[in-house]
């Protein structure tokens, strides 16, 4: 079980404020790791704190826009100052369109790519440039099935795309970095009961829910164990790898 320890290490995640985020970075502080709380709202990170607190975990909050390349440097650089360096980055922050494609326009577009894949692809540089020079490190990055199948009955064409995008990214990462120190892996989560996801709503039951082999949805707190795991030496020999978590979803 030490394996899955991670005392003594430090845990960069974004969009750590609320739902999977949240649930992220107090599974890995539950694990042993200080925190650097990314978000853009204030009053839900000194909440986060206050939870990992109790923990008796450290944390540090930087509130910044993360498809700004200086604003990301800005993480990196509280975070080194806070705590010496950076072990692991979990890249979570996203956002969704629900829109027939038809319909999308570019600003549209523009969002969920910019949220989704230009900010990840950001900080995955500028970390990744820190690891790599310290020649270790863990990358996780968070996908969706939403990159394997498309989703009904709501439509969400630059939301699948940019997750499509995420994995490969993951696998281009993983391949570079892996002689240098640095292990790129993804975590695919299927249906979450999150503000993304409205998974109690009756439209949404009969796709959502009826055609998972488990027949339910999960709570972010399920999806903890899996990113500890791939941040941590329990999945030492796994690089390059998507985790789907689906309840089975994606069998059909």
């Amino acid at each position: 079980m030490s394996r899955f320890d991670l005392s003594g290490r430090t845990a960069v995640v974004t969009g750590a404020t609320r739902g999977l985020g949240r649930a992220f970075a107090r599974a890995l502080a539950e694990a042993g790791a200080n925190i650097v709380i990314v978000g853009r709202d204030a009053e839900a990170a000194r909440e986060v704190e206050q939870e990992l607190a109790a923990l008796g975990r450290q944390t540090l909050t930087v509130l910044a826009d993360i498809s700004v390349r200086s604003e990301v440097e800005g993480i990196l650089a509280q975070a080194v100052e806070r705590f010496g360096h950076v072990d692991i980055l979990v890249n979570n922050a996203g956002t969704c369109i629900h829109r027939p494609a038809l319909d999308v326009t570019d600003d549209e577009w523009r969002q969920v790519m910019t949220v989704n894949v230009d900010a990840l692809w950001i900080a995955s540089q500028v970390f990744g440039r820190h690891m790599t020079g310290r020649g270790s490190g863990n990358i996780v990055n968070i996908g969706s099935i939403s990159a394997m199948i498309v989703n009904r009955p709501q439509w969400q064409p630059a939301y699948n795309a940019s997750k499509a995008a995420v994995h490969q990214l993951t696998k281009s990462l993983a391949a570079e970095w892996a002689p240098l120190g640095v292990r790129v892996n993804a975590l695919a989560p299927g249906y979450i009961k999150t503000d993304m996801a409205p998974v109690d709503e009756p439209q949404f039951q009969r796709y959502w829910i009826e055609d998972a082999p488990q027949q339910r949805y999960a709570t972010p707190d399920e999806l903890g164990p899996a990113i500890v795991f791939l941040a941590s030496d329990a999945s030492s020999f796994m690089t390059g790898s998507v985790l789907v978590i689906d309840g089975g979803y994606t069998v059909y």
